[in-house]
């Protein structure tokens, strides 16, 4: 499949998301046309990411000063802390709203460059280079931007949209199989809540996917990329339609905060479980055909998914996540707000699916059984 561009444009935002096989080629051409005025370049590189790419990104931005800044990419440095260091040093270097921040690396690190790029001064210029699968498919698109608390996940951020993303899928062919199931999930729920072909044509090349080929990779990062789109021109600040994106995260975010965001979860492996558990209760709740869950569930079984749902199939282990649901960032009041599935490509809209922690608790023993 030939490389890819998908083009934002909503009001006064546009940029383009560039996907495919050495992408990253047309990074100096872009900076140019973008950013102009820009004389220093700040890289905001996650420590995973190989060498070579770093040295790739030395040669092809060698006419601007560049300051390679190494960030441990995990959710405890995804921080307020994090930021003002990063902040202190653009300052001390005299960056100013015509230079540039480049994110490269995986969600976290988009996620702190694109927050520290919309604070500063306001705003300088952002340019988002996902190394994952997960951000590729994910975070990269959207222009959400934040950070961690003690209280939950992404609860300090904001919204800034990046003037270009470069989705290189070579980025893609360095990493272990568990990072690949992290990005899937996205994939995924995708199908899931927005488009029924896709979701069978997942059915038959999700073994290629984890397989990292290089075809099908390609056309489901832009299948993805699209389904998110669409969600997002129709409620860039999430505050209504864009919320179904965050179907099964509501419980996903709780399995991460009551596992401390430890290394033996991936967010990825949390939104299959999630996912899992939020069908369970559309089941309960009769808006969904046990049919559809198991005709999801048979994905897991096919792909050997199922250890990511299975640890919260008992009464137990789902009751003990309820603490950790009441700081989801849909809740607007004491309920809390899940997005359920009525059937592939069709979920329920946000705020009409309330449940109080007494009703969810009752449930819980029903969930238990499916």
């Amino acid at each position: 499949m030939k490389n890819q561009e998908i083009k934002f444009n909503n009001k006064n935002v546009k940029y383009s998301i560039f996907i495919g096989k050495n992408t990253l080629n047309i990074l100096p051409k872009k900076l140019k046309q973008l950013c102009p005025k820009a004389k220093n370049i700040a890289l905001i590189v996650d420590k995973n990411v190989p060498i070579n790419f770093r040295k790739n990104l030395r040669i092809k931005l060698k006419s601007y000063n560049l300051f390679f800044l190494n960030f441990a990419a995990n959710e405890k440095n995804k921080s307020m802390n994090t930021v003002n260091f990063y902040l202190k040093i653009l300052l001390s270097k005299n960056f100013n709203r015509s230079d540039v921040v480049i994110g490269l690396g995986g969600g976290i690190t988009g996620d702190v460059a694109g927050f520290i790029s919309s604070i500063f001064k306001r705003g300088i210029n952002f340019i988002n280079i996902p190394t994952t699968l997960l951000s590729q498919v994910d975070s990269a698109i959207g222009g959400k931007t934040g950070v961690n608390s003690n209280y939950g996940k992404n609860l300090i951020g904001s919204f800034y949209q990046p003037k270009l993303v470069i989705s290189d899928t070579m980025f893609i062919k360095t990493l272990p199989k568990k990072e690949m199931i992290c990005g899937y999930a996205e994939i995924l729920k995708h199908s899931i809540i927005r488009d029924q072909k896709f979701f069978h044509w997942l059915k038959k090349n999700t073994q290629f996917i984890l397989a990292k080929k290089s075809q099908e990779l390609t056309y489901a990062i832009k299948k993805s990329c699209e389904i998110k789109m669409y969600f997002i021109k129709k409620d860039i600040n999430e505050k209504n339609l864009r919320m179904i994106l965050n179907f099964g995260h509501t419980f996903a975010h709780a399995i991460e905060v009551k596992n401390n965001y430890s290394k033996k979860i991936t967010h990825g492996e949390a939104v299959l479980s999630g996912m899992i558990l939020a069908i369970k209760l559309s089941v309960i709740k009769k808006i969904c055909s046990p049919k559809t869950l198991q005709a999801i569930k048979n994905i897991y079984i096919s792909n050997n998914l199922t250890y990511t749902f299975e640890k919260y199939s008992k009464q137990s282990s789902i009751r003990n996540l309820i603490p950790f649901l009441r700081n989801d960032k849909k809740n607007n009041d004491s309920n809390i707000n899940f997005i359920l599935l009525k059937r592939i490509g069709k979920t329920t809209m946000p705020n009409k699916s309330k449940l109080s922690i007494n009703k969810l608790t009752t449930l819980i023993r029903t969930m238990a059984q499916y």
